[in-house]
C-alpha cells in the first residue's frame, strides 16, 4: 500500500512580490510531487479554520510571518514550517533551496516538531465588550503618542503587585524574549520554559527590573489615567487604543506553537 500523502497548507503570509515570486515558482513542482498534496493556500488575511485536515502549514516570508500565520491557524495549531524571505529567519530558518532538500525527509517524517508557549490577551474595555487575541511573542502597553510616562499597574492572579511609572511594559513568551523583550534589556529566556517574562520600558525608578513567573499564573494590566495615544500593541502587529476604564488579561493559551526543526 502506498504511504499517504504529505498534506500542506500554505501561507503566502506577506504582500511582498518577492514572495508572491517565489510561491508562483515553488508551486507548479510542489504541487507535482508525488507524496504531496497542498490541501489549501491563503493570503495573509484570510481565516484557515474550516480547511481539511493538513500534517503541516508551511509559510513563506518571515518571522512576521509566522507569527501572522499562527494567528491564521487559532485553535487549530499543526506544525509549522517557515521558508525564511525576510530578515531575521529566527523562526522561519530554511531557505528555499534548503527545503526542497529536505522535502523527503518531510515526506519520510523525518523531522522533529518543538511546541512553545503561546498566550491568550483578552482586551476588556471600558464599554463591557472583550477582544481576544493569540499570540505568541508579547504583549506590550506603550505610550505611543501620548508622549508621557505610564502609570502601569500590574496584577498577578488578581492580587495587586506593584504600579510601574515608565513608557512601557512588555510581557513576553520565551520566544518572544529575543525581540523586543531583549531589545528593553530583558531576560533571554530558554524556549521550552513555560514562563513569562514582564520588562518594564524606560522605567522612571531604576530598582524596577524585570520579572520571569510562572505561565500557570493570569496577568492583568490597567492604566488608570491613560492619556490619549496610548496603545496596546500584540506581536508587533495588532494595534489599539488602551482607554483609562480598559484592562488587559493575560494567560497562557490552550493550543501551542508547533514548530518544525530538522536535527
Amino acid at each position: 500500500m502506498p504511504a499517504d500523502p504529505l498534506k500542506l497548507i500554505v501561507l503566502t503570509g506577506s504582500d511582498r512580490q518577492e514572495v508572491l515570486d517565489t510561491w508562483a515558482e515553488l508551486m507548479p513542482g510542489l504541487k507535482a510531487t508525488s507524496g504531496v498534496e497542498v490541501v489549501g493556500e491563503f493570503s495573509r488575511d484570510e481565516p484557515i479554520a474550516d480547511t481539511p485536515c493538513a500534517d503541516l502549514c508551511l509559510v513563506l516570508g518571515g518571522d512576521g510571518s509566522i507569527l501572522r500565520g499562527c494567528r491564521q491557524l487559532g485553535a487549530r495549531q499543526i506544525p509549522i514550517l517557515g521558508i525564511n524571505l525576510g530578515r531575521l529567519g529566527f523562526l522561519a530558518d530554511l531557505t528555499i533551496d534548503e527545503f526542497r532538500n529536505n522535502l523527503q525527509r518531510l515526506k519520510d517524517g523525518d523531522y522533529s516538531v518543538a511546541e512553545h508557549l503561546m498566550f491568550e490577551c483578552q482586551h476588556r474595555l471600558g464599554d463591557g465588550s472583550t477582544l481576544t487575541d493569540l499570540g505568541l511573542n508579547e504583549v506590550t502597553v506603550t505610550a505611543g503618542g501620548s508622549l508621557k510616562m505610564l502609570d502601569i499597574n500590574l496584577e498577578i492572579d488578581a492580587q495587586p503587585v506593584t504600579t510601574i511609572s515608565c513608557d512601557g511594559l512588555i510581557i513576553s513568551t520565551p520566544v518572544g524574549s529575543t525581540a523586543h523583550n531583549l531589545s528593553a534589556g530583558g531576560p533571554i529566556l530558554r524556549q521550552d520554559l513555560q514562563a513569562f517574562s514582564i520588562t518594564p520600558i524606560c522605567p522612571h525608578t531604576l530598582t524596577v527590573r524585570p520579572i520571569v513567573d510562572s505561565a500557570d499564573r493570569t496577568y492583568a494590566l490597567t492604566v488608570s489615567d491613560a492619556p490619549e495615544g496610548v496603545m496596546v500593541v500584540i506581536d508587533g502587529q495588532i494595534r489599539r487604543p488602551l482607554g483609562a476604564q480598559d484592562r488587559l488579561i493575560i494567560k497562557r493559551a490552550t493550543p501551542t506553537f508547533k514548530l518544525v526543526r530538522f536535527p
